[in-house]
């Protein structure tokens, strides 16, 4: 044979055993995903309750706002993956405080469904787990200037956010539209229930974000609660955990933050992240109070 016709013989051979190949690679690919990734339809579990006031979802509407929270959260697998995580490094400081305030447990649900447990600011300027707008963060005896931002403050704005729960419960009677204020406002929920003559909050029209946001806060109860029951598998060690600190006690301006954490035996970098209510490289402490400063150890 021929140095071309060799050379030609070859080539063909390659491309046919490509192709082959190629043929074979595609349909174990497409048994592979059918067989390995499936994606179910979960069903809403009929005994959702928020504060032990039940929702109802033999209701055709709730049913399908429950039911779209719920695909919504199991399937953001990432995200919800991550909050869960974050749970043991943050529930044990919540939970005693809403305690202290006669506030169900269930509420510490809703600083997940506001941010995750994380410090976030959103487009309307609320900070914190809590999201609290300043305004309201100062009603309910936060300091919030340029210099010292207590809504960054896990303890003193869950401190803040359980002061104005109460005041709504007060208003409305029910926990539930106290958390659906949250969201609303309580000025927004009152002039609905005035306007609509009701007085549940599953009974209420309201805009998207308030008619997601109990199924949102009542989802991540079920999923939390019962999370291998939706595909999350965590071992102990997975999860977050709380840091020991040490508490300074400061009474004084701080000049410069820098030379504060070198003095404490820790770098700038871990004081702003355990006091993220510290909002600038000193303290001016203009007020004279008495500040916590964590130290971790």
């Amino acid at each position: 044979m021929n140095l071309p016709i060799r050379y030609f013989s070859i080539l063909a051979i390659l491309l046919l055993s490509g192709l082959f190949i190629n043929s074979v690679s595609n349909k174990q690919n497409n048994i592979n995903t059918a067989e390995s990734y499936i994606i179910k339809g979960l069903k809403v579990p009929q005994n959702l309750n928020f504060a032990g006031e039940k929702a109802p979802i033999h209701l055709p509407d709730i049913y399908e706002r429950f039911d779209k929270e719920l695909h919504i959260i199991t399937y953001w697998q990432s995200n919800t993956l991550l909050q869960l995580k974050r749970t043991e490094k943050y529930f044990p400081i919540i939970e005693p405080i809403l305690k202290q305030y006669g506030i169900p447990d269930d509420f510490k649900y809703l600083a997940v469904a506001e941010s995750g447990l994380q410090n976030v600011v959103s487009p309307s300027d609320a900070r914190g787990f809590w999201q609290l707008l300043k305004g309201t963060a100062i009603e309910n005896g936060l300091e919030v200037n340029e210099n010292v931002d207590e809504r960054y403050d896990v303890e003193k704005s869950t401190h803040a956010a359980c002061k104005y729960l109460l005041k709504s419960k007060e208003k409305f009677g029910s926990w539930t539209l106290a958390a659906a204020s949250y969201n609303a406002g309580n000025t927004g929920i009152g002039r609905r229930v005035e306007e609509q003559q009701v007085t549940n909050y599953y009974d209420l029209l309201v805009v998207d974000e308030t008619a997601r946001y109990i199924p949102r806060i009542i989802v991540f109860k079920e999923i939390f609660s019962n999370p291998a029951k939706y595909g999350f598998q965590l071992e102990s060690d997975d999860f977050y955990q709380p840091i020991k600190f040490k508490i300074v006690e400061v009474e004084n301006e701080i000049p410069d933050l820098i030379q504060f954490a070198i003095d404490n035996k820790i770098n700038y970098k871990l004081l702003r992240i355990y006091n993220p209510w510290l909002r600038e490289n000193n303290l001016k402490n203009k007020s004279n109070k008495k500040y916590l400063i964590k130290i971790p150890v």
